[in-house]
């Protein structure tokens, strides 16, 4: 057998082990299993809006003295139990990255979900989860004095210290506004029911679930517009301090003109979207494996 041979044999052998491995891939995400570690994925992420959207109301009622000291992850871990509910939602968001994962390799089970755009969006989700459950893990393994504003001027400030990182700390902030201008304009186009089951939804539970998701779902784009604009201020401003997390961003409603009351809309549209997520923990399509080639 000659050399050419060989390498044609080796390249054969390649393809196969990549052809089987991807086949291994694509059966683990479409096992009901998989299916149900992302739903308690999104479970897990109706509870961290539940609980800041409460957080955030009590501010806005001017009953937030703890709230405005502490973090959402500190108060739960004061809670008897609170430390199990931590590793718990740490297992959520992991799940979550997993189920993005698939997503991105796979195709989404959405119309189109199979083209380059979705597939990036849901690599980005995963990030944004992975980012999430980082932040968990921390607290749980002894970062227990970091809010997410400290955080974000952590970040903002070492990206900014790096060459070229004024201009990631910028690219990292218009990609949170055009997210959340996306998200504003696919919850008032109802675009979220494309993710739906529908076809298991009673009409009854189609009109409960519409109104949660389309002002839930503004609510998430406005504040993550909003967290793009503090991180593009820092940016053009050269100045780490203005950068701000997700609870520093719902505080800083209470500044508009709707005073508190802004506050308090915003913390309502948060609590709804958390509500919200328990309806796609029922009813997201997930099976990956229908997608992609």
């Amino acid at each position: 057998m000659n050399g050419d041979s060989v390498a044609v044999l080796q390249e054969g052998d390649a393809m196969t082990t990549g052809g089987g491995a991807k086949q291994a891939g694509r059966k683990a995400a479409g096992h009901p299993w998989f299916h149900h570690m992302s739903r308690v994925g999104l479970v897990a992420r109706g509870l961290i809006y539940l609980l800041v959207g409460w957080l955030a109301l009590q501010v806005g009622f001017g009953d937030g003295g703890q709230a405005e000291r502490k973090g959402a992850l500190q108060i739960v871990a004061g809670k008897p139990g609170g430390t199990i509910v931590l590793w718990l939602m740490a297992a959520g968001f992991a799940a979550l990255v997993l189920w993005q994962l698939a997503e991105a390799l796979y195709g989404r089970p959405v119309p189109d979900g199979d083209t380059p755009t979705e597939r990036l969006a849901s690599a980005a989700r995963g990030i944004v989860y992975a980012a999430g459950c980082a932040a968990i893990l921390g607290f749980l393994l002894g970062h227990q004095g970091t809010s997410s504003d400290q955080r974000s001027r952590t970040f903002t400030a070492r990206a900014m210290a790096e060459p070229g990182g004024r201009w990631l700390v910028a690219a990292v902030a218009a990609g949170f506004l055009v997210w959340g201008v996306v998200v504003v304009v696919n919850a008032v186009r109802r675009a979220f029911l494309d993710e739906l089951d529908t076809g298991r939804m009673s009409e009854a539970a189609r009109r409960f679930v519409q109104p949660f998701g389309i002002a839930g779902n503004a609510a998430r784009g406005l504040i993550g517009a909003g967290v793009g604009a503090f991180l593009g201020h820092a940016a053009i401003t050269f100045q780490p301090k203005e950068a701000h997390g997700l609870d520093g961003t719902l505080r800083e409603f209470a500044g508009t003109p709707a005073g508190a009351w802004g506050l308090v809309a915003v913390a309502a549209g948060v609590l709804t979207f958390g509500l919200y997520s328990f309806c796609e923990a029922r009813w997201r399509k997930v099976d990956a494996s229908r997608r992609g080639g």
